[in-house]
């Protein structure tokens, strides 16, 4: 029944990819790459500042959620990287591959912590904020290792990611408790209902669906990591200490994520083999549509 439950919840939101997926040609490869672009500069980053700003946050709080999110990416890291000596000669390729062990697709985060019965949308935001620099320090840092981009470089494009602003915003707002004004909010609002369908349909529309066919021991072991073994290791921590609560319960669904969507385009923007990450994002993300309600059921009746 339960199970049943959070199927329901989630079917939705994979129709929505689905019909991506139907209407891909009705836009050209162009217009699709904008509407990722407005998602990523604007929509998204009001969606995570609404998030984080919804209601007051303790100082010890972040504090004590931050360790948690980059303990997960770290753990990704290293597990992601025994796929290196299947994976391709060239190390760029390699590392434009190996970024999608531990980034998360925050759309589907978002969908998924709605099934989760009481799921807790504002710890997720914190999450995510803690979460995004981090994920992109180690994906620039990787992708950079040839000294193209220098350490201040690095810095830079870390530091102006719309996703870290706006989430870091939001929880500076709920850090100080102020209330934004209803004028202002309402706005704020509308656009962060669009993020998620936009996201959703965009995902379908530039996934390559025949990805599964694709896998091998390289994909399998970036996979098995994103997708299993993370969650598996926030579990077993979990249960080692005897922690429980929305807390852990939003852990493991971050941990539990596919890769992020727009992985493809950091990597293509170093120069490495974008096709191979595509491939690597449309896997993760398909078979997340099994793997994900199972991490929901379990974060939800065992902690």
């Amino acid at each position: 029944m339960v199970f049943a439950t959070i199927l329901t919840g989630l079917i939705p939101s994979f129709l929505m990819v689905i019909l991506g997926g139907l209407v891909r040609k009705r836009l050209s490869e162009n217009a699709w790459q904008g509407l990722d672009k407005l998602n990523f500069e604007i929509l998204f980053p009001t969606l995570l500042f609404v998030a984080a700003s919804g209601r007051p946050v303790a100082l010890s709080q972040v504090i004590s959620i931050a360790p948690l999110a980059w303990s997960i990416l770290l753990a990704g890291l290293a597990f992601g990287y025994l796929a290196r000596p299947f994976g391709p000669e060239r190390f760029l390729d390699f590392a434009g591959c190996w970024q999608t062990s531990w980034r998360f697709n925050t759309a589907l985060g978002f969908v998924a912590i709605g099934a989760l019965a009481g799921g807790d949308a504002a710890i997720f935001a914190v999450v995510v904020g803690m979460g995004v620099p981090m994920a992109n320090v180690f994906a620039v840092a990787g992708l950079s290792r040839d000294g193209q981009l220098g350490f201040f470089g690095t810095l830079r494009r870390v530091a102006l990611n719309p996703f870290l602003i706006a989430s870091l915003g939001g929880v500076l707002v709920a850090l100080t408790g102020w209330t934004i004004p209803a004028p202002i909010l309402a706005p704020l609002e509308m656009l962060a209902q669009a993020a998620i369908p936009v996201a959703l349909i965009s995902i379908g529309a530039t996934m390559n669906w025949g990805a599964l066919a694709k896998l091998d021991r390289f994909t399998g072991i970036i996979n098995a990591t994103k997708l299993m073994i993370l969650p598996s290791l926030v579990c077993l921590m979990a249960w080692i200490v005897g922690a429980e609560g929305p807390l852990v319960q939003v852990l493991i669904v971050f941990a539990a994520l596919p890769t992020a969507s727009a992985a493809h385009v950091l990597a293509a923007g170093f120069g490495a083999d974008r096709k191979r990450v595509a491939t690597l994002i449309a896997q993760t993300t398909l078979l997340s549509a099994v793997s994900l309600p199972v991490w929901i059921l379990v974060a939800q009746t065992l902690f």
